[in-house]
């Protein structure tokens, strides 16, 4: 098959979407098949390299989400280059820029369309206007008239498939989570990570990663520290990445005087994260805005303990105390991290992490979309013989 990626998100954009794409091409190309990204320009890429097998196209950077882009043109280009690449389906992974330009192509090159429906935008209203200006209610109305007429959807998650159904999209919906490279994560160090950051070898690390944005609700990770400390005094936390919460988050360290037990790294390189992972006990995330949650997959391939917030999906993957502890309030959270600090060789049985990443490796993700493809590429070419053959029916009524 060819296949068309239309994405305002691409590497080396550093985002849970971005990393889903690449995964994608990745087990497309490994399976035989040809996978084109279809995306916007990017100030970090160098225009004079070569990117095989992908097309990007002008940009500005999007409203309320500086560090993301949104297309400004190349609908026709677009249609152009999807015709000269004979594609079979397109795939898109954004419902704006670059999802409507592939919603076109793939109308005007009759091909069938899919769509992988990433983001819970009813946790990011605060972004536009404060709240203000866009409601629920415009969401369940954006999402409604972009997957109209899509031949299939792709939910990363339960939460995400139900949140679909609840604003009447009645087009077929997939639970398909994005896949993690195993080997990517299990294979890698910790590339003196703690050395680097001047923590020993024994000193007990909680690690969160993450764009820092208030929806990740990190403060509520900082207010537990203290009873943290309280508990096990020589626990680090490092926060690994950027974004607009980041000056805050700085600041309620400062006030709350941790300067001496946080860490912020900054923005980390893709290739690097497995490394931050393996050198943390616990990777901790109180977000509650995740429609598939990667980084705790990628935390558990790399062998390190997860606590996140209860929700339909961790409650899915965290079956074993193994692999990782769900909470639901600060005193839950705390006292699941202080056990796994001291009491971790409890909780080292490794056949319920095995089977877990098993279901849910980047091979297995792979098969799963080529598999859905396949299907809405079979009931999409079923639809089109209806209507050719009630439309020569039609003609014959009418001679």
């Amino acid at each position: 098959m060819n296949i068309g990626i239309f994405t305002d998100t691409y590497y080396p954009q550093v985002s849970g979407v971005a990393t889903s794409i690449k995964t994608l091409r990745e087990q497309l190309e490994k399976q035989g098949h040809t996978a084109y990204i279809f995306t916007t320009t990017d100030p970090n890429v160098d225009k004079s390299i070569y990117e095989r097998n992908i097309f990007r196209f002008s940009s500005i950077p999007f409203i309320s989400f500086t560090d993301r882009r949104i297309a400004v043109r190349g609908l026709f280009h677009a249609y152009q280059v999807a015709k000269e690449l004979n594609l079979d389906i397109i795939h898109t992974q954004t419902e704006f820029s670059m999802g409507l330009i592939g919603k076109f192509v793939a109308k005007n090159l009759k091909i069938p369309c899919i769509h992988t429906y990433h983001t819970m935008y009813e946790d990011y209203l605060h972004y536009v206007a404060k709240g203000r200006l866009l409601k629920p209610y415009h969401v369940k109305q954006m999402s409604k008239s972009f997957c109209y007429h899509m031949s299939g959807i792709v939910a990363p998650s339960l939460r995400v498939k139900e949140t679909l159904e609840r604003y009447g999209i009645d087009e077929p919906i997939e639970i398909i989570p994005t896949g993690v490279d195993i080997s990517k994560f299990s294979k890698s160090t910790n590339e003196n990570i703690r050395e680097k950051y001047k923590i020993n070898p024994e000193q007990p690390l909680l690690l969160t990663l993450s764009r820092l944005a208030f929806e990740k609700n990190i403060d509520k990770l900082l207010n537990a520290m203290p009873d943290i400390l309280a508990r096990v005094p020589e626990t680090k936390l490092m926060i690994c990445g950027d974004g607009p919460a980041r000056e805050s988050l700085v600041q309620q360290v400062s006030d709350m005087n941790l300067t001496d037990s946080v860490i912020f790294t900054g923005e980390i390189n893709n290739d690097e994260v497995g490394s931050y992972y393996k050198a943390a006990d616990v990777f901790v995330s109180t977000s509650v805005s995740e429609s598939q949650g990667l980084t705790y997959i990628e935390a558990i391939a790399s062998g390190t303990k997860v606590i996140t917030t209860h929700s339909p999906y961790t409650d899915s993957i965290l079956t074993d105390a193994s692999i990782g502890m769900a909470f639901t309030g600060e005193d839950e959270l705390v006292n699941k991290v202080v056990d796994y600090l001291l009491n971790g060789e409890k909780y080292n049985d490794s056949k319920p992490r095995e089977e877990l990443l098993n279901s849910i490796s980047a091979d297995n993700f792979g098969r799963k979309v080529i598999s859905f493809y396949e299907k809405c590429m079979l009931d999409f070419d079923m639809k089109k013989k209806l209507r050719f053959n009630s439309d020569e029916l039609n003609k014959a009524k009418g001679r």
